[in-house]
């Protein structure tokens, strides 16, 4: 689902010889020179060599403030004496590829008075230092100790002049530095500190895939989702400003823009930015549909003429990331028009293309209203199978995720995700080896014949679409569940072996499919439990094993632990193991620790049975955490359970009903105690317990003296 740019063309971080290249067009990048105008100015422009002198005098800066160790307040001023020394030659200096990183260091250095004189002294030339190999460096340097003078109050009025000033140098022409790989970093650094948000956030900088994936699995919250504009922003008039003219017609070739990948990395930073902001958004999305604006009323501003053209658009390279950020941003209004005019009945030509695929996903993941996931299953649904033989199962894990979220074709998913890997002639026990390996198997000649394959990972979406299956009701995927139960024992143990494998055992053992079930699976991986505790996947399996196991199997996963012990210790995850399934305890007393095992079991049934869901089975209440991926109230079961093993654990063994009503709970010392809260939040329980209990005892009392009152 995540992806990212070709490496020669259509990148968005390219080598150095795309400095001047548009990604636009699949295999056919395109010369700045040939689109605008902007780029022939930089061109024209020619660095002055810096003279034999100056050259001499900030080399032996350099080697003061980096060869020696400065008081701060020592370097602050020698940094700004010799920035005083750069007026005049800040283009040549900061453009230097030797003497460009001692401009570092003095604006890193220098106090926030020289800072603002330094950029304010170059304004008319930011754009040549911005978009040269050196001076883009130096121009980021300089916006991000901005950012950190921003926690001065006082400092805000400098600031915002100096920053008014580089805003109206740069919409001068801002399709020069847009389309540049160089200047177009700085100018989306000098976008986030209008805002007042660091670049480097997931949010504005990342393309990190598996970031993506997450949102559009459900596993990760956006803020783009939440509409999160009420935080305060230090300088909205500039950024306003600056991203209005960065879309005016009249200075930018709105074509220019949509094909290419160095501007399309701008207007995503900017529309993430102005998330929320529905009055700016409802501005600027059209214009980067290249809709008219003279016709933008609110449901009726794409015209028939627009749509081919956005359709040709998402699938380039560049237009298709933009318009990811445009569905995800975009206002429930505008997210619709797009819907309804742009997209629908186009769904699945798109999800079949290599770019528009991914589009597809955002579309989906993004969805407002159960009508929408009722369309998009209507063309979809039936074409599970042509699109994981395409290799577009994303489109399909999205769509699942999206059910689940709106809470709308939960059956219907599971069924048509089944009937894709699962023939009518198939038996359901081949579902979940498919999907775990979902392009060994689509991409295999012999599919008739198709076996569990040996020493290959397993896929990491079919993993996830494993996982999102198994967060439906249980009545919903029977089939699933049969299939994994049916497993071989060998295959189970491949699969707790592969970390994308055990993430699958894992969720299905968090489930809320019946304890007799999942004993089923755990069962499999008896004799092997010690081996996969050392591994660093393998040591959370082990533990939602155990957490689910009834007191037999406790004792057969820890007694398999025993002789690893050692090994244990060693790693990342075997301490807190160790400790969670007292191991050291069942070595030692195994009597006192099986009486521990039932205390615990005991207070969970009585937790379940005080704070859990109504409207469940009985059986449920085997298993104190079977609902935790179905209500939130259950989420907040499974800190009470965590509280519950804190104090059982620091007991040895005293049962749980005997310790609420003690005198006076024992305290610790002990790290976990004291970070994690466990032990005062087990106390207030306690103490509300007895409260309750001497309530109840007075009352009685009162009633006897009463009766006795009357009787006198």
């Amino acid at each position: 689902m995540g992806r990212r740019g070709d490496k020669k063309n259509n990148g968005y971080h390219g080598n150095g010889s795309n400095e001047n290249r548009s990604g636009g067009t699949v295999g056919k990048p395109r010369e700045f020179a040939q689109d605008n105008t902007g780029s022939v100015s930089q061109a024209s422009f020619v660095r002055t060599q810096v003279d034999p002198e100056t050259t001499k005098y900030f080399t032996e800066i350099a080697n003061v403030i980096e060869g020696t160790e400065l008081e701060l307040e020592e370097r602050s001023v020698i940094c700004g004496n010799a920035l005083e020394e750069a007026s005049g030659k800040e283009v040549e200096l900061a453009t230097d590829y030797i003497l460009s990183h001692t401009m570092q260091s003095l604006l890193e250095g220098c106090s926030v008075e020289h800072l603002c004189a330094f950029l304010r002294s170059s304004a008319k030339k930011f754009v040549h230092i911005c978009m040269d190999r050196s001076g883009s460096h130096v121009a980021e340097t300089a916006l991000k100790s901005l950012a950190r003078h921003l926690e001065d109050d006082e400092n805000h009025p400098l600031i915002e002049n100096t920053l008014s000033a580089l805003c109206q140098a740069i919409v001068v022409n801002p399709v020069e530095i847009m389309c540049n790989c160089h200047g177009s970093h700085v100018l989306r650094r000098l976008l986030c500190l209008c805002k007042g948000v660091p670049i480097d956030s997931l949010e504005f900088h990342s393309t990190n895939p598996s970031h993506v994936l997450a949102e559009r699995l459900n596993l990760r919250s956006s803020q783009m989702d939440g509409r999160e504009s009420e935080q305060y922003q230090p300088f909205p008039d500039q950024l306003k400003f600056l991203v209005s003219e960065m879309l005016n017609p009249s200075k930018a070739d709105i074509a220019d823009l949509q094909a290419n990948q160095y501007s399309s990395l701008v207007l995503q930073t900017a529309l993430k930015l102005l998330a929320g902001q529905e009055e700016e958004l409802f501005r600027f999305i059209p214009v980067l549909l290249g809709c008219p604006t003279d016709n933008t009323s609110e449901g009726n501003f794409i015209q028939v003429k627009s749509v081919k053209k956005i359709l040709r658009l998402v699938e380039e390279n560049a237009y298709s990331h933009l318009m990811e950020v445009i569905l995800a941003v975009a206002p429930d209004t505008i997210y619709n028009e797009i819907f309804t005019k742009v997209f629908n009945n186009y769904l699945f030509r798109l999800s079949s293309h290599h770019s528009g695929n991914f589009v597809i996903q955002a579309l989906i993941s993004h969805a407002r209203s159960q009508e929408h996931i009722n369309l998009i299953f209507e063309e979809l649904g039936p074409k599970f199978r042509n699109l994981l033989e395409l290799g577009r199962s994303g489109v399909v894990a999205a769509l699942i995720a999206a059910s689940q979220r709106l809470h709308i074709h939960d059956n219907k998913c599971c069924q048509a995700l089944a009937d894709a890997v699962c023939l009518k002639d198939e038996s359901s026990t081949c579902i979940v080896p498919r999907l775990l390996y979902l392009d060994n198997y689509f991409y295999s000649y012999d599919k008739a014949n198709w076996n569990w394959p040996d020493s290959v990972k397993m896929n990491v979406l079919g993993s996830l679409i494993l996982q999102s299956v198994f967060r439906y009701p249980s009545e919903f995927i029977q089939s699933y569940i049969t299939s994994i139960t049916s497993l071989e024992d060998k295959h189970v143990l491949a699969a707790s072996k592969d970390p994308a494998g055990a993430r699958v055992i894992e969720a299905f053992l968090t489930s809320n499919v019946s304890a007799k079930q999942k004993h089923k699976l755990v069962k499999k991986l008896r004799g092997h439990f010690g081996e996969l505790s050392v591994r660093p996947s393998g040591s959370f399996t082990v533990e939602k094993c155990f957490s689910i196991s009834n007191l037999s199997l406790k004792e057969t996963i820890v007694s398999e632990l025993i002789p690893f012990e050692a090994e244990l210790s060693k790693t990342k995850q075997g301490p807190y193991l160790l400790k969670k399934l007292d191991v050291e305890g069942f070595a030692r007393r195994p009597d006192q620790w099986r009486s521990s095992q039932t205390s615990k079991q005991s207070a969970y049934k009585e937790f379940y049975a005080e704070f859990g869901p109504k409207d469940v089975k009985s059986s449920r209440g085997e298993n104190f955490l079977s609902d935790t991926h179905q209500k939130s109230q259950t989420e907040k079961l499974k800190d009470m359970r965590k509280e519950i093993d804190s104090q059982i654990s620091s007991k040895s063994g005293t049962p749980f009903l005997a310790q609420q009503f003690s005198a006076k709970p024992k305290k610790s010392g002990s790290k976990e105690q004291k970070g994690g809260g466990f032990q005062k939040d087990d106390d207030n329980f306690l103490k509300r317990k007895n409260k309750r209990h001497r309530k109840d005892e007075l009352s009685k009392s009162s009633g006897k003296k009463l009766k006795a009152g009357v009787t006198d």
